[in-house]
């Protein structure tokens, strides 16, 4: 019989009061309240923990507060940066590109509930994957939502709510997001 960890990394319903998902998850958010403490030139001490934190070395730029649920479910490019206040709600993967900005408090979401209210009352839940390509730029409070994928080189605006995949070289804003105008290259 899968495990919980199994199920949950398959896209398929699980139970996320397992043991070893609340292991996982309390040890991100230990990680992450170290991170707030550091003070602001610990730079190599700040490298080690994002390593922990994200299981692989990176050189992305994290300025706490940051929170997300498990850290090894998020896969980053070089040279991403994130604002104050972001949160990662990385229960499927999320894959972030190359050079990559997230404003404040931007929120990537990938669990979802089931519709029906007594299967919800059943504390399962699923989640889909979220992926955002090379040279994204997400405006502060925006709010990407499970399953989504956008775009290489577009923009979020800020506050926006984006609920269906961005093309590339699009500007999109509003709630839901919507596209606003096409991005001519450099």
């Amino acid at each position: 019989m899968p495990s919980e960890k199994t199920r949950m990394l398959a896209g398929e319903l699980y139970d996320g009061q397992d043991p070893e998902l609340v292991a996982d998850r309390l040890r991100a958010r230990e990680l992450s309240q170290v991170l707030v403490a550091l003070p602001p030139g610990a730079d190599a001490e700040r490298a080690d923990l994002l390593a922990q934190l994200f299981r692989a070395p990176t050189d992305a730029y994290v300025t706490p507060p940051f929170f997300c649920d498990y850290g090894w479910n998020i896969n980053l490019g070089r040279n991403v940066y994130f604002n104050v206040n972001c949160v990662i709600l990385d229960v499927a993967r999320v894959n972030i590109g190359d050079n990559v900005l997230l404003g404040p408090a931007v929120q990537i979401y990938t669990p979802l509930h089931p519709m029906a209210a007594a299967e919800r009352r059943s504390g399962l839940e699923y989640a889909r994957p979220v992926s955002i390509g090379d040279d994204v730029w997400i405006g502060g409070g925006a709010i990407i939502c499970p399953g989504v994928s956008i775009g290489p080189r577009s923009v979020v605006g800020a506050g926006s709510v984006v609920v269906k995949d961005v093309p590339a070289d699009v500007l999109v804003a509003g709630n839901p997001a919507r596209i606003i105008r096409s991005l001519v290259q450099e």
